[in-house]
């Protein structure tokens, strides 16, 4: 059983940093892709960034050089590094996988994703 446990939320100021951790554990295929999201009140879940078992790289372009996206292997997290955070970045940011490849254009997209965390709260005030 997959299982998809965020941390590392919390309340900032613009101009700050949080850094957000997804445990993964029961993922036991060798393909995958992994992507971070967010939902914001009022509006859609929206993709910030995802990566593949390939190393390929999806980001968001409203997070493009301040969200950095990784993974620990021997950890087993997906982490999600956030830098100059604006207070348009408030919003529950959710992990999320599935066991398989996605084209570029579809990384960001939730449909695509089957397993799903609890999500993490981000606050910016500005």
């Amino acid at each position: 059983q997959v299982q998809l446990v965020e941390s590392g939320g919390g309340s900032v100021q613009a101009g700050g940093t949080l850094n957000l951790s997804c445990q993964v554990s029961g993922y036991t295929y060798s393909t995958y892709s992994f992507a971070w999201f967010r939902h914001a009140p009022g509006k859609e879940r929206e993709g910030v960034a995802a990566l593949d078992s390939e190393r390929s790289v999806s980001e968001a372009a409203s997070i493009q050089g301040r969200f950095t996206i990784s993974q620990d292997s021997a950890k087993n997290t997906l982490n999600l590094e956030m830098h100059s955070l604006k207070p348009e970045d408030t919003a529950v940011y959710y992990c999320a996988a599935v066991p398989k490849l996605l084209p570029p254009w579809r990384a960001l997209k939730d449909a695509e994703y089957i397993y799903w965390g609890q999500g993490t709260q981000v606050t910016v005030s500005s």
